[in-house]
């Protein structure tokens, strides 16, 4: 098992299109949350009146690294100011949150395990010699009050005691005490079983329960490859066992798992919570760095380049709560929602849609998926997720120029100072693989360097677009790391009003999006052709995308789902065409905000 070690913002800087798209974010609502949102504006955890658990901290794990990536002074400085008063506001036994000491039993220590993973990011990202202390200090505490029964974990903080593990690891390796692993035992011994729990995710019940709430899920995926050194057990890849179980019975065309907002079954208008896509990144991330299994990288890719950019506007000032595969309208649903366990507003775009995590926790997908750009160890580098970037560290300067997943051709100019091997990541459903302009087979390109020597290396291969089968009989299309959709015309409504004390107006209101286009098709057996087109300004723009897929369609008798008219039925109800067949274009799934993903093919 080969492991991987992430690099900081000081050695990763992105290009390209994935600068752009942080960018955006940073001009959007991310980079502007702490001024206009009342949760983060007014958060205990900065000594003011409001929420005292998890959004200042869910904001700051994307805020931070989203402003070191950019180097953008006054987002730095913010970040900074931040963390100056949540340090500063430590108590001596190192307690850390902003909770009335007398009622620390009733406080849902989820939060101290998220807090102590922040300042893991900001060490990472400032090199502020003050975290590792503030960090040591803090989980040494909630250790004592733990092994004394003061506290107990429960609820968020029992399903996710392994995100502790990520600030645990830190603390190892730096101080190696004793307690470490002995708190490391103790999470375990009260946390959540998953193995014990799996009967429940293949027939999921329409009522909230902690066994099936899909962000736990997900970031349970991790939780072997995060703690089993520190456990002192073996590695066994439980991950793919409780990865399959999820995926046969509730997976998505795009990698994800429903869940609105527990596991919700296999149907394609059923939705998938936002902080579930950022957080299962996350985990892939980790997977793919603390055992070097390049099938994590490839899930990883298939959720940042679908799933990530299609429950976000283009603009970055609004996202929904929810997204679906079948996406025919987001327009607030009367009476009983179509969703498990969410109103009917929740796959509306805005401010904050259904539940406040989302708008918080949404942040950290685009940073950190530019962070795994590139990887390493003691003798080799890797291009684990070739996005343009480029990699500055004492013995290592590499330049990856592309605009994948758009195109397939990479261009690496690299210069070593000691010997070391570099490696380009090769995914395994590329086809026609060329090195330096020579045919390869298919694998990973290995380049060994010398100290002193530069190298310039270009590697290109073909992605085939293909048809996927999906359950009901339906298809989906896919080219390499993309999925395509049908997309749907759509006009705006923009929503503005008050809402517990917080103003929702331009850009940072809610919108409806209503169609006006049919969406009602079937694919007919024909030939996919794929167009490149140029990357705008926005890579995942909705109006100009920068690589369609030309099929060909009839339509056919869709209908409504029972009760609703402005949801399309879960299957048609007819499959037969009542009309002539025609070409159309279909769009990466991130950019067709509305959209039809799964269609039958007649």
């Amino acid at each position: 098992m080969k492991k991987w070690q992430l690099y900081t913002s000081k050695e990763i800087k992105p290009q390209g299109w994935i600068k752009s798209q942080l960018e955006i974010q940073a001009k959007g609502l991310s980079g502007n949350l702490d001024k206009v949102w009342n949760s983060v504006k007014e958060s205990a955890w900065i000594g003011r009146t409001g929420d005292s658990w998890e959004r200042m901290p869910y904001w700051l794990d994307g805020f931070i690294p989203l402003a070191y990536l950019l180097e953008d002074e006054d987002m730095i400085s913010r970040a900074r100011e931040y963390m100056d008063i949540i340090i500063s506001r430590q108590k001596e036994d190192g307690w850390i949150c902003p909770y009335d000491d007398a009622d620390r039993s009733k406080y849902d220590t989820w939060a101290v395990i998220l807090i102590s993973k922040v300042l893991t990011v900001y060490y990472d990202c400032s090199g502020d010699e003050r975290v590792p202390s503030v960090v040591y200090r803090a989980l040494k505490n909630y250790y004592e009050m733990l092994k004394e029964e003061k506290i107990k974990i429960f609820d968020w903080g029992k399903y996710r005691w392994f995100e502790a593990f990520i600030a645990l690891n830190m603390l190892d390796e730096r101080f190696g005490e004793e307690w470490i692993r002995d708190f490391a035992r103790l999470l375990k011994a009260q946390g959540t079983d998953y193995c014990a729990i799996t009967e429940k995710w293949k027939h999921p019940l329409y009522c909230w329960q902690w066994d099936t709430h899909i962000v736990n899920l997900v970031m349970m995926l991790k939780s072997e490859a995060v703690s089993h050194e520190l456990l002192g057990e073996e590695y066994e890849d439980v991950a793919e066992k409780l990865y399959g179980i999820l995926k046969e019975y509730n997976g998505t065309p795009v990698g994800l798992f429903t869940g609105d907002e527990c596991l919700s079954g296999r149907s394609p208008i059923q939705g998938t919570e936002l902080c579930s896509v950022v957080e299962q990144m996350y985990s892939y991330e980790l997977l793919y760095a603390y055992t070097g299994d390049r099938k994590w990288a490839e899930r990883l890719e298939v959720l940042g380049f679908n799933a990530l950019p299609a429950t976000i506007s283009d603009d970055m000032w609004a996202h929904q709560y929810l997204q679906q595969s079948n996406q025919i309208a987001c327009q607030k649903i009367p009476g009983k929602p179509l969703f498990g366990t969410n109103n009917g507003e929740a796959h509306l775009f805005g401010l904050e849609p259904h539940f406040g995590c989302c708008t918080s926790n949404f942040n950290q997908g685009w940073p950190k998926f530019a962070l795994a750009a590139f990887m390493h160890s003691e003798d080799c580098v890797i291009s684990a997720v070739p996005l343009p970037s480029e990699l500055k560290t004492e013995d290592i300067y590499v330049s990856l120029e592309t605009n994948y997943p758009f195109e397939n051709s990479f261009r690496y100019t690299i210069k070593a100072e000691r010997d070391m091997d570099f490696v380009i990541r090769i995914p395994s459903f590329a086809q026609e693989l060329t090195v330096d302009r020579e045919k390869r087979e298919n694998g990973d390109v290995t380049v060994k360097l010398s100290a002193g020597e530069s190298r310039e290396i270009t590697v290109s291969y073909v992605t085939a677009p293909c048809f996927e089968s999906r359950p009901y009989g339906l298809s989906t299309v896919k080219c390499g790391s993309l999925v395509f959709s049908l997309p749907i015309d759509y006009e705006k409504r923009m929503l503005e009003y008050e809402k517990d004390g917080c103003e929702r107006k331009f850009p940072y209101c809610d919108y409806e999006y209503l169609p006006k286009s049919d969406w009602n098709y079937a694919y007919c057996e024909s030939p996919l052709s794929v167009e490149k087109r140029e990357i705008s300004d926005i890579p995942f723009s909705s109006q100009q995308p920068p690589v369609v897929i030309k099929a060909r369609v009839k339509p056919i008798d869709w209908g409504l789902e029972p009760g609703y008219d402005t949801v399309c039925a879960k299957v048609p109800q007819s499959r037969e065409p009542i009309g002539e067949a025609k070409e159309i274009e279909l769009y990466p799934y991130g950019c067709a905000k509305l959209r039809m993903t799964e269609l039958p093919k007649i």
